[in-house]
C-alpha cells in the first residue's frame, strides 16, 4: 500500500482536483490534464492521486534538475515505499557522429556516473520485485535499456537450506556482470571468505553475507559495507539482480553473430553496387573488428548499435525502455505523470528525429550497419501507446494535451472533463507584482536591487539568454562582493540539485541561469526574479516561458518580478495579463474565505545522493604533487576520469597551460596503469 506522509491535508481546490483525476482513472480515461498555477501544490496532488488509487507510477520530467527535486519530494512523501530516480548516467557524453563536409569522424566518448547508474539499476529492481514503485525519471526513460524479460531471467536466488556451492554462486554472479574482488569491496562485486560469500548488489547501499555448510545456505544477513555491522540478521531469501541492464547469453551471441554477418554481406554488396567502394570496405573492417571484440572480451565500444540482434527485435520494432519494465511488472495498472508537459511532450516528440538524422550519416558512409537505427529512443506514438493512463501537469499546458483530455468529454461548468484545475494556492499567496524597466542599464539597476535584498537575507534569481552571459554575470557580481553562482546544463546532474540546496541554505544569494530556472523549481526563499532581455522574442522569452519564469517568485508574499526590456512584446503583454488575471482570482478567493497570505516554508531536503564534495584539481591541489604509485588500479582510474574532466573544463575556459599540465599527468598515470 502507498502511504503518504505529510503534515498537511489537501486544501483550496486540491481536493476537487484529486477527486476528478482519480475518477478519471477509474473510469478508464487515458488522458487528463492537471492545470495548476505555480505554488498550488501539483506535486502534493500527484502524491495523493498515487495514494488514493494505490497504483505504481512513473513521473517524467524534461530536465534532470527538476527530476532530482521531484525525487526528493516524492521520497519524503513516501518514506515507506520504493521511490527511485532514473536519469541519464553520463557525466559527459559525445555521441558517435560523422561530418561529411569536412570528412570528420567523431568517436563516441562517455563518462558514466556510478552513483546514477546505481539509482537506475535500483529503479528496475524495484519495479520487478515490488508493488509500490514510484520512479521519477527524465526523458532518458524512453531510451533502450534491454528487454525486461531477459533482465528478469538473469537472477540469482539464494534461500536458507537451498544449494550453496560457492563456486557455482561465483560463476552465476560473473554471468550477472559482477566482478570478484578480494581487495576492494564496491558495488557490483563479490568476495569469498572461507565458507561464506559477500555480495554487494549494484543497486543497493548494503551488502549481503551468505554463510554455507556442506554446500547448503545456512544463514543470510545484510550488513554495512564499510563497518561490517549487521543490519538484518536473519533473512530467509534474497534475490540478486544483474549489475547491468543489457543481458545476453552465449547462445544468443552466436545466433546474433550469424545474423550480423548476413546483414553485413548484404549491405556491403549494396554499397559496392552504388559505387561506394571506400564506404563498403570501411563497413567490412568495422563490423569484423566489432565481432572479434565481442567474441573475445564480450564487449566493444558501440555494442548498443547491435542491440536489435541481441534483443530478438525485428527491424523497426520499438526499443525496450523503462516503460516496458512497468508494463511487464504491472500490466496496465500503473500511472504515468508527465510533469511540465508543455516542455516534456515536445521533448519526447523530438528525440527520435535527432537520433535518426545523426545515424543516417553513419550508415550512408559505412561506419555502421542499418541495425544501428534500432538502437534509439521511442517515437512519440510508441511511447503514447504503452501506458493506459497519462496525467499531464503544467501551469501552461499546450493545446495538444488539452485537446487529448477533452476527447469524449462533456462540457460542464465552463470546463471540459479531463481537465482538473488548481488555481488556488493553499497559502493564499498572490502572484508577484511585475515591473518593466529599460534594458539599457539593466545590470547596474539589477545590482542595486540585489544589494537591497541581500541586506534582508532575501534570495534572487536572474535569467539570461545564454550560458556565457550567465557565467560572465556571475563573475562580475562576485567582483562586486555579491555571492553569486550560475546554473546551466554543463554542470553535473547531481551537482545541480546541490547548488539549489546551497542557495536555500544561505551559502550564496544570487542564482543565475538560462532555462533551468523555469519550470517546477521550488525555491521559497526567492523574493525577486529578474528577467534580462525580456523583449527578445523567442523560445526563452515566449508567453509560456515568461509565465513559468515569473512563477518562481510566487512562493512568498513579497515576491516581485522585474523585466528588463526596451519595448513590450506580444509575449510580454499576454504573460503580464495572465499573471494579473491569476492575481485577481486569488485575491477574490482570499477575501471570500478570510485567508491571510503566508509565505511557503519548506525544509531543505536530503541530497539526491549523499557524496563527498569533490574539489577542483586545478584550484585546490598542485598537479605536480599527485602520485599514482600508492593508488590501487581502481582508484587510479577514478583519478584519471576526474583529471580528464578537469582538463576539458580548463580548456573550455581558455586556461590552456593548466589543461596541458593536467593532460601530461593523465598520460603519466595511464602509463603506470
Amino acid at each position: 500500500m502507498f502511504k503518504l506522509k505529510s503534515a498537511f491535508n489537501p486544501t483550496g481546490d486540491q481536493p476537487q482536483a484529486i477527486k476528478q483525476l482519480c475518477e478519471g482513472v477509474r473510469n478508464g480515461r487515458k488522458n487528463q490534464v492537471l492545470l495548476g498555477v505555480t505554488g498550488s501544490g501539483k506535486t502534493f496532488t500527484m502524491a495523493n492521486v498515487i495514494q488514493d488509487l494505490n497504483l505504481p507510477a512513473l513521473i517524467i520530467s524534461h530536465n534532470k534538475t527538476l527530476a532530482g527535486q521531484l525525487y526528493q519530494e516524492m521520497r519524503d512523501f513516501f518514506p515507506q515505499n520504493a521511490v527511485s530516480y532514473f536519469v541519464s548516467y553520463y557525466d559527459y557524453y559525445q555521441p558517435e557522429a560523422y561530418i561529411p563536409q569536412t570528412d570528420t569522424y567523431i568517436e563516441k566518448e562517455a563518462q558514466i556516473n556510478e552513483l546514477i547508474d546505481k539509482l537506475r539499476l535500483q529503479s528496475t529492481a524495484n519495479i520487478l520485485t515490488r508493488n509500490d514503485a514510484i520512479v521519477v525519471a527524465s526523458v532518458s526513460s524512453i531510451y533502450n535499456i534491454g528487454s525486461p524479460l531477459e533482465y528478469g531471467k538473469y537472477v540469482l536466488t539464494l534461500e536458507i537450506g537451498e544449494g550453496g556451492d560457492l563456486k557455482a554462486i561465483g560463476r552465476k554472479l560473473v554471468e550477472l556482470h559482477y566482478d570478484r574482488s578480494e581487495f576492494e569491496f564496491k558495488r557490483g562485486t563479490f568476495r569469498i571468505r572461507g565458507e561464506r560469500i559477500d555480495i554487494y548488489p549494484a543497486y543497493e547501499d548494503e551488502g549481503y553475507m551468505i554463510e554455507t555448510i556442506n554446500s547448503r545456505v545456512t544463514r543470510i544477513s545484510k550488513f554495512e559495507t564499510i563497518s561490517g555491522k549487521e543490519i538484518e540478521k536473519e533473512i530467509k531469501k534474497v534475490i540478486i539482480y544483474p549489475a547491468k541492464h543489457f543481458m545476453t547469453d552465449q547462445a544468443t551471441v552466436k545466433a546474433a553473430e550469424a545474423q550480423i554477418r548476413a546483414d553485413l554481406k548484404s549491405e556491403y554488396s549494396m554499397l559496392k553496387k552504388a559505387g561506394k567502394t571506400v564506404e563498403a570496405d570501411r563497413l567490412l573492417r568495422r563490423v569484423n573488428y566489432d565481432l572479434e571484440m565481442i567474441n573475445e572480451v564480450g564487449y566493444v565500444n558501440g555494442i548498443e548499435n547491435y542491440s536489435r540482434y541481441f534483443d530478438g527485435r525485428k527491424i523497426g520494432d520499438p526499443p525496450f525502455s523503462l516503460l516496458h519494465y512497468f508494463k511487464q511488472a504491472y500490466g496496465d495498472k500503473f500511472l504515468v505523470f508527465i510533469d511540465e508537459s508543455h516542455m516534456t511532450v515536445p521533448q519526447i516528440r523530438g528525440m527520435y528525429n535527432g537520433d535518426h538524422s545523426r545515424k543516417k550519416k553513419l550508415v550512408d558512409f559505412g561506419f555502421r550497419l542499418r541495425a544501428c537505427f534500432d538502437n534509439r529512443p521511442m517515437t512519440f506514438d510508441e511511447f503514447y501507446n504503452v501506458p493506459k493512463h497519462i496525467i499531464y501537469t503544467s501551469a501552461t499546458p499546450n493545446e495538444w494535451e488539452i485537446e487529448q483530455s477533452r476527447k469524449n468529454g462533456k462540457w460542464k461548468e465552463n470546463e471540459y472533463e479531463g481537465i482538473a484545475q488548481q488555481l488556488i494556492r493553499p497559502t493564499g499567496i498572490i502572484d508577484p507584482q511585475i515591473s518593466v524597466r529599460p534594458a539599457k542599464s539593466e545590470v547596474l539597476d539589477l545590482i542595486g536591487e540585489i544589494e537591497k535584498r541581500v541586506t534582508l537575507s532575501q534570495k534572487i534569481l536572474v535569467t539570461t539568454l545564454t550560458k556565457k552571459t550567465a557565467e560572465d554575470l556571475s563573475i562580475y557580481l562576485k567582483e562586486k562582493n555579491i555571492r553569486a553562482e550560475y546554473l546551466h546544463s554543463d554542470i553535473e546532474t547531481l551537482e545541480r540539485s546541490n547548488i539549489l540546496d546551497n542557495l536555500r541554505g544561505g551559502r550564496f544569494d544570487v542564482l543565475i541561469g538560462v532555462n533551468l530556472l523555469r519550470e517546477g523549481l521550488d525555491l521559497p526563499e526567492v523574493y525577486l526574479v529578474a528577467i534580462l532581455d525580456a523583449d527578445k522574442e523567442g523560445f526563452l522569452r515566449s508567453h509560456t516561458a515568461l509565465v513559468q519564469t515569473m512563477g518562481r517568485a510566487a512562493r512568498n508574499i513579497s515576491g516581485e518580478v522585474i523585466m528588463y526590456a526596451d519595448s513590450q512584446t506580444r509575449s510580454m503583454k499576454s504573460a503580464i495579463d495572465e499573471i494579473d488575471r491569476r492575481r485577481q482570482y486569488q485575491i477574490e478567493y482570499n477575501h471570500k474565505h478570510h485567508i491571510t497570505p503566508k509565505s511557503v516554508v519548506k525544509p531543505i531536503r536530503g541530497k539526491v545522493v549523499e557524496q563527498d564534495e569533490i574539489s577542483s584539481v586545478s584550484n585546490n591541489t598542485t598537479v605536480d604533487k599527485i602520485r599514482g604509485e600508492s593508488l590501487t588500479p581502481y582508484d587510479r582510474k577514478k583519478l584519471i576520469a576526474k583529471l580528464e574532466k578537469e582538463m576539458r573544463h580548463e580548456a573550455e575556459n581558455l586556461h590552456f597551460e593548466m589543461a596541458i599540465k593536467i593532460r601530461d599527468k593523465v598520460r603519466e598515470l595511464k602509463n603506470n596503469l
